[in-house]
């Protein structure tokens, strides 16, 4: 599980990557000072769990939290317990109180790997290739796959990659859940819908999809939940 602290005091960052490395199948890839580098780190990377000190610099953790569109299952940190209800109101997987024993720690990341169901062994990202280069697509990036031939066109907000493996193969590697197929020749990420209106689905990016009559039944049950 890839996870990442967002902590500015160094005795607690300490602690935290000792628990982190004593635990055995977390894996630290990041280390912050402060939140507004851990949004940029967000925004371009795969991360599963955030251990995240609700006392920072620039930004509160729970300022952090509610500018995130799509953010990891959270750890929240801090010294004093009057702010606990904020963070469960934002649906936190727990709050260590510092300072915390490993017991405490291993409790909670304990719920996260519940609440995940299996995230440890799910795929976060894939590479495609383009030209002789491969690069590296985080599916929370993805807004929407459209099928074109025997390629498929991978859109983000800023980039489209032509992929030379088929909408077929791109369902299989999405798998369930956050990937939903909506006509023929797309899948959207429900994480991007804004809205939806008659047959069409509006994304963000300005973007608009048919819904296919076909999928248009499924589709709106499993939407609706």
């Amino acid at each position: 599980m890839r996870c990442i602290i967002v902590e500015d005091q160094q005795p607690a960052q300490r602690i935290l990557k000792k628990y982190i490395a004593d635990f055995g199948s977390l894996t630290l890839v990041a280390t912050f000072g402060d939140a507004i580098q851990a949004m940029e780190f967000i925004k371009e990377e795969s991360v599963d769990l955030m251990f995240l000190d609700i006392n920072l610099p620039k930004l509160s953790g729970i300022s952090f939290l509610k500018s995130l569109s799509n953010k990891p299952q959270v750890i929240m940190t801090t010294a004093y317990s009057e702010y606990a209800l904020d963070g469960y109101e934002l649906d936190v997987v727990d709050y260590l109180l510092k300072p915390f024993s490993f017991e405490r720690f291993v409790k909670a990341v304990g719920k996260v790997r519940g609440n995940t169901d299996g995230l440890t062994h799910s795929k976060k990202e894939h590479f495609i290739k383009i030209g002789y280069e491969y690069v590296r697509i985080a599916f929370k990036d993805i807004i929407h796959l459209a099928a074109d031939g025997d390629y498929c066109e991978v859109c983000m907000l800023d980039k489209k990659h032509l992929s030379s493996e088929p909408m077929k193969k791109w369902i299989e590697i999405l798998g369930e859940g956050d990937f939903y197929r909506i006509h023929k020749s797309y899948v959207v990420n429900i994480h991007k819908i804004i809205k939806l209106s008659g047959n069409q689905v509006h994304l963000i990016g300005d973007t608009v999809l048919p819904i296919g009559r076909t999928y248009r039944e499924e589709f709106m049950e499993r939407f609706l939940k």
